[in-house]
């Protein structure tokens, strides 16, 4: 099992919704709105092994004109991992000051270090309408979902548990003990696919990234965003007389 604590830290702005149809416009308390279409946030979510960094990887250069949140983390970086692309990478203690001071949307103690998603970045990319991609675990999305609502969930699941766990025996830089955790964490993991929109089976990346920007483009083409997106068209249309019969 992860061990982990994941919480949602309210301090700072204040969200509100207001609903348009099926999805919602987002504003701060406090100040106006003046985005007609917020953009939307993608959450997705996988077992360790399931390919999720690979397939988020090809999905921001397939030129699908999406903003990858990146973390924060007081965890050292891997041999192959860049500050400020894969993590912003701090120290303990910097990470503790920015949670005291309310900066994360939400945070996370997994195997004795921090995680978090700053709230600032968030919400001022929402608010000029571009679409966020965000991975995280199940607990971090069920925080983040509570605080948006609209946000769209997308699970990757491996295409068995066998090819699960050779992929996390693959991975050189983890020991066994590591992997032995990680793999009881995949199967916690797993259990909470049924919280999420959309569940994708990643056995080929080309199919599988082919599904995910699927679902990226169905979302864009929802009538409430598009009647936001292209209002002075719609209302255009909507004063064309009708054709004679």
């Amino acid at each position: 099992m992860k061990v982990g604590i994941r919480r949602s830290l309210s301090g700072g702005s204040c969200y509100t919704f207001a609903c348009v149809g099926e999805r919602s416009s987002i504003g701060i308390a406090g100040e106006s709105n003046m985005m007609a279409t917020p953009g939307s946030l993608f959450i997705i979510s996988a077992p360790s092994g399931a390919g999720k960094t690979s397939l988020v990887k090809a999905l921001l250069q397939a030129g699908m004109d999406l903003s990858l949140s990146v973390s924060y983390t007081s965890r050292s970086p891997r041999p192959e991992e860049v500050d400020g692309r894969d993590y912003h990478f701090i120290s303990r203690q910097a990470f503790e000051q920015r949670l005291e001071q309310g900066e994360f949307l939400e945070s996370a103690l997994v195997y004795g270090n921090f995680y978090g998603t700053s709230k600032k970045w968030i919400n001022e990319t929402l608010l000029v309408g571009r679409d966020i991609l965000l991975e995280i675990d199940s607990q971090g999305a069920r925080q983040v979902r509570n605080i948006f609502p609209q946000s769209v969930g997308i699970f990757v699941l491996p295409p068995s548990l066998e090819v699960l766990e050779m992929r996390l025996r693959n991975r050189a830089q983890d020991s066994a003990e590591a992997i032995r955790r990680r793999s009881a964490a995949a199967r916690e993991e797993i259990s909470h696919v049924a919280d999420y929109d959309y569940a994708i089976i990643n056995e080929k990346l080309e199919k599988a990234l082919q599904d995910l920007k699927c679902i990226v483009q169905a979302e864009r083409l929802k009538v409430a965003r598009q009647l936001s997106r292209h209002h002075d068209l719609v209302a255009q249309l909507g004063h064309v007389p009708a054709p004679e019969s």
